[in-house]
């Protein structure tokens, strides 16, 4: 049993090889949960954020109306394409007296809007991926370094063994089994983070979707009305 397992007297017997990667691993679990702490907070503020704006773009029948809303939702990525898309609008207003027709014979005007929805999107996809791609590698090789130092604490028990020239149950039992605990210590660094790693990956791309899906019903909003 766990309970039983005298993890003092296991650290005291391990070999440096196995004590560097036991500290790794502990290392990277530690920091592996803080970031699943961070990007969960992250990803469900912005999908409450995401939501809350979506539902005021849809209502509002004014853009400048939606662009003041928006400025209260700073962690939904919508909301941030949305501002990039409007702030090159107003510029294009700007730059022709901010009427309409002089906006339609703005040649490459729309195209401008679109790679600014774009960009927008691009950075936000950026910034929701941050540090997720860390928990994908602690769940691809944590395994395989607690598989090291388990085989680097057999061969050392081996050799022990060989030595005193003494191979009982007893003897072999304990220093092999202090050596998988590496293995184990492996499994619980690496789980955790394989699956948020999955999880979050598939979060990033609903929201990679929706701000596609975003950008191109505002593109049709602004033909319509700017670009007749």
């Amino acid at each position: 049993m766990l309970a039983s397992i005298n993890y003092v007297d296991v650290l005291k017997s391990a070999s440096g090889v196995e004590l560097m990667v036991l500290i790794i691993l502990a290392g990277a679990s530690a920091y592996s949960w803080a970031l699943i702490a961070m990007k969960s907070r992250q990803l469900r503020k912005a999908r409450a954020e995401s939501v809350a704006f979506l539902d005021t773009f849809w209502k509002a029948s004014r853009l400048d109306a939606i662009y003041q809303a928006s400025q209260q939702l700073e962690s939904s990525p919508l909301s941030r394409v949305f501002r990039a898309g409007y702030e090159e609008l107003s510029k294009l207003a700007q730059q022709k007296g901010g009427t309409e027709a002089a906006m339609s014979e703005k040649l490459g005007g729309i195209e401008n809007v679109e790679r600014s929805l774009t960009r927008a999107a691009l950075a936000e996809i950026t910034t929701l991926e941050a540090h997720v791609p860390f928990l994908g590698t602690v769940g691809s090789t944590a395994p395989f370094v607690g598989l090291l130092g388990t085989v680097m604490g057999i061969l050392g028990a081996f050799n022990e063994i060989a030595e005193k020239g003494n191979a009982t149950i007893t003897t072999v039992a304990a220093p092999i089994g202090n050596a998988l605990l590496a293995t184990a210590a492996g499994l619980f660094a690496a789980i955790p983070a394989v699956i948020a790693y999955n999880s979050y990956v598939t979060r990033i791309k609903i929201f990679d979707t929706e701000m596609a899906n975003f950008s191109n019903d505002f593109l049709n909003i602004v033909k319509r009305h700017f670009f007749k």
